[in-house]
């Protein structure tokens, strides 16, 4: 039994060295590496026309107090933030007269809309519903060099 105790620490040492290294993959992640799907997209527009585009506007470019959801000016608002950042935002506090009124995935597929009309490309998974998830992808303006999409 003197080697029981060791064997455990080291086994628990690599589970936990195994869960680091998915963590790690996900590590420097970005919108321009395809990170939601167009069904999502899809699904994402039909939420936004029924509950935000009263007040930021059909073509997402805003109305009013509410700002626009495409172009420059909203990408380099949250240039170098997260997925997360974003998600988060809108989760906590949109539609305005009723925040955290939709379920976690309609969303992420709002976001997969914002983030297809504003140019970044699709991917083959879709955009995750967890915060700690998506708090691993960057927003970044501009696309980097040697990006597919």
């Amino acid at each position: 039994m003197k080697f029981a105790l060791p064997l455990l620490f080291a086994a628990v040492g690599l589970a936990g060295a195994a869960g680091t290294s998915v963590w790690a993959q996900d590590a420097g992640k970005s919108v321009w590496q395809g990170i939601y799907t167009g069904e999502q997209a899809e699904r994402g527009s039909a939420v936004y026309a029924q509950r935000c585009g009263a007040c930021h506007g059909a073509a997402l470019n805003g109305t009013g107090e509410a700002p626009a959801l495409i172009g420059g000016e909203f990408v380099s608002h949250w240039d170098t933030m997260t997925v997360g950042d974003l998600y988060d935002r809108v989760r906590t506090t949109m539609p305005q007269n009723d925040p955290q009124s939709l379920t976690r995935e309609e969303y992420a597929d709002v976001l997969a809309f914002l983030l297809k009309n504003n140019g970044f490309p699709t991917g083959t998974q879709p955009l995750d519903k967890r915060s700690e998830v998506l708090a691993t992808i960057t927003i970044t303006a501009e696309k980097p060099t040697g990006t597919g999409g």
